[in-house]
């Protein structure tokens, strides 16, 4: 009789043993693996990209792009984006986020500038900056919200809260046009006509 008792305490033993295995093992399995391997900082990017990629189903989404090449006036330039999207039905428009163009020009001189947004228009070449524009050349510091560049007629067209800095001084106006051929600046103001300047003429 003792035999027989140990022998039940012994099977119910491995029983409960069994399942118990079979329980743990599933729960396992109902975890989520994600939670496991990634930091929570790292869930989280994961979660905006693929909320990103669900708002933009009918287009493409891009990270750290960049393009190259030259414009119609023979200047190189390089545009770069740590993120870009487009849209299936016009796929030549590139809409970016943190934007970074350098342009080198033949006479040796480098035009650098940089916005939250911009938009990139891959057949015509044709770039717009918005948002935070910053842009240096020659020395100079320039800072506006809006910044375009056709192209076809090698202008760069700055507006909006439109603040130059350099050696000589402080400039605010309304508007810049800068003629890429030419290498020529022009400035405008529609206060009246004038500009408000502070430049230092030693």
């Amino acid at each position: 009789m003792e035999r027989k008792k140990k022998l039940r305490i012994i099977q119910l033993s491995l029983l409960f043993i069994g399942i118990s295995i079979i329980i743990f093992t599933y729960a396992d399995r109902k975890r989520d693996p994600v939670n496991d391997i990634f930091t929570k900082e790292t869930q989280e990017k994961i979660r905006k990209q693929l909320s990103n990629q669900n708002q933009t189903a009918e287009g493409d989404i891009f990270f750290n792009i960049e393009y190259s090449g030259l414009d119609l006036a023979g200047n190189r330039y390089i545009l770069k984006a740590e993120q870009a999207t487009n849209k299936k039905e016009n796929l030549e428009i590139v809409n970016m986020d943190k934007v970074t163009a350098t342009f080198f020009f033949k006479d040796n001189t480098t035009l650098y500038v940089t916005s939250d947004n911009g938009i990139y228009n891959n057949k015509t070449l044709d770039m717009k900056f918005f948002n935070n524009v910053e842009a240096t050349y020659e020395g100079s510091e320039l800072y506006s919200q809006k910044a375009d560049y056709s192209n076809s007629n090698s202008f760069l067209t700055i507006s909006e809260n439109v603040k130059i800095k350099d050696q000589r001084g402080t400039m605010v106006a309304d508007k810049l046009f800068f003629d890429i051929k030419k290498q020529k600046l022009n400035i405008a103001s529609f206060n009246d006509g004038k500009i408000n300047a502070n430049i230092n003429l030693k």
